[in-house]
């Protein structure tokens, strides 16, 4: 059986409409680029976004028992590659109505809908020594500062949706620090791969990072998001004191 005739979303504007402009939701329709499709059923929405944070994500809000049906219904125009994401206790009770679902996977989500300031860095044109811009030419060195610092980081360079890369140079040139504007969408600013140089932390060097990157990216998209692990208490505490507010959600395989 296809999907219900009618119950497809076709604007940002109804998926916002319909998920009540739920942040992370808004994120997954991507601006309804190439690709992405929606649907709604009662006050369950679903929101299928291809290669989005290199994975195929379903992410999903509602009751279980009315998810569970537009998933059902999603995922037979679809196909078995997508992933579930949603709030945790959600993705938790899809476990029990989707047979063959894998287990949730747990971590937090993160945003803001408030500009986080203007940092004195926040007009740099580049990552000069002390100070934080945006990258020109860096690829190899942010590639060598994640393999060392973060190597199991979601975002590198040159992977499609990964935009530009944040960055703070020491006295001596070194970079020590980077943050990726990466899965942005018109309507949510996305940072991921946040690293800092090992032998430089605890200098306060990750913080200023991202508060040039949120402050940039809450310009010119008004939201700003990110995912972060549940036990990297650190980052948490960080991201917090920059004014983001976390959220615990899950990811899950279904339909295998």
């Amino acid at each position: 059986m296809g999907v219900v005739k009618g119950m497809e979303l076709r604007a940002v504007e109804e998926v916002a409409a319909a998920c009540d402009d739920d942040t992370l939701l808004v994120w997954a329709a991507q601006g309804m680029r190439g690709g992405v499709r929606a649907w709604a059923l009662g006050e369950a929405v679903a929101v299928a976004s291809p290669e989005l944070n290199r994975r195929d994500r379903l992410t999903v809000r509602g009751g279980g028992a009315e998810v569970a049906a537009v998933v059902r219904l999603a995922l037979a125009e679809l196909g078995p590659s997508y992933r579930l994401l949603g709030d945790r206790e959600l993705i938790v009770e899809l476990g029990e109505r989707l047979p063959g679902t894998g287990p949730a996977r747990p971590f937090e989500w993160m945003d803001t809908g408030r500009d986080t300031g203007r940092d004195t860095d926040r007009d740099a044109g580049g990552a000069d020594p002390g100070r934080v811009g945006w990258l020109e030419g860096a690829d190899e060195e942010v590639g060598v500062l994640l393999a060392g610092a973060s190597p199991s980081s979601w975002a590198v360079p040159g992977l499609p949706g990964v935009r530009r890369w944040a960055g703070l140079r020491a006295a001596d040139g070194e970079l020590v620090a980077t943050a990726a504007d990466a899965w942005s969408c018109p309507q949510v600013g996305f940072v991921a791969g946040v690293a800092t140089a090992a032998a430089r932390r605890g200098r306060g060097y990750a913080q200023r990072v991202c508060r040039f990157a949120f402050a940039a990216l809450a310009a010119e998209h008004g939201r700003v998001a990110l995912m972060v692990d549940t036990d990297n208490r650190a980052a948490i505490g960080v991201y917090e004191r920059l004014g983001m507010r976390g959220r615990p959600v899950a990811a899950a395989t279904v339909g295998e």
